[in-house]
């Protein structure tokens, strides 16, 4: 509930939604918790339908956490699919495995631990879907160095792209993490290599369509 959505029409959203499995909600419930970052079941159901209507067989996450969009990723991707999971915590990506392996789909994931650019960069072949959910201020590089990677017709994904409203309002000084999602937004815009539709759900998820 990030103040985007007017409150009730966002309550009204997730009352909508259907009943997670027992591991989504035991993630969804650590998250919240602990603050952990993830991307909520309204983006999560979006992702999945996404990445099916793509049919969207190799995957690379930038930006995993706890493996929760990895999980909507995975179950999307089906038993033939493989998703890149990355993440700098290794603690993230212990507890990652964990949830996955009892989900039933840690044998389509490859879990990747260190900075998502460069193990992107390590990571060979291009991808139906690449879905960016990394440190906002490496945004413009991420769009730099993995719009490419997607092969054309499929998708490269974002989210916190209106960043809780924020990159409608003066910015701070010093606020390099709204900049850099400005920046962003302008150069998935402006670019003639992609078809770019922001959403406006939850926080923000930019979704684009690779044009050539």
């Amino acid at each position: 509930m990030n103040g985007i959505t007017e409150s009730k029409t966002e309550k009204y959203i997730y009352s909508l939604l259907p009943a997670r499995d027992a591991v989504m909600r035991e993630m969804e419930r650590y998250a919240q918790k602990h603050g952990t970052p993830i991307i909520g079941p309204a983006c999560g159901r979006l992702l999945y339908q996404l990445a099916r209507l793509i049919r969207a067989r190799r995957i690379f996450e930038m930006g995993s956490a706890i493996g929760y969009s990895t999980l909507w990723l995975a179950r999307a991707a089906g038993p033939e699919g493989r998703v890149f999971y990355t993440d700098g915590d290794p603690a993230n990506a212990r507890r990652a495995e964990g949830y996955l392996r009892r989900a039933g789909v840690l044998d389509r994931v490859r879990v990747l631990t260190g900075d998502a650019l460069d193990l992107l960069d390590a990571t060979e072949g291009e991808f139906d879907l690449v879905f960016n959910d990394v440190s906002k201020t490496q945004y413009p590089e991420v769009f730099r160095r993995a719009v490419s990677r997607v092969r054309v017709g499929g998708l490269f994904i974002t989210d916190n792209v209106l960043w809780s409203g924020r990159v409608a309002k003066k910015v701070r000084r010093g606020d390099a993490e709204t900049l850099a999602i400005q920046r962003f937004n302008r150069l998935l815009y402006r670019s003639p290599n992609l078809w770019t539709t922001v959403i406006p759900l939850r926080d923000g998820f930019a979704v684009c369509e690779r044009l050539k």
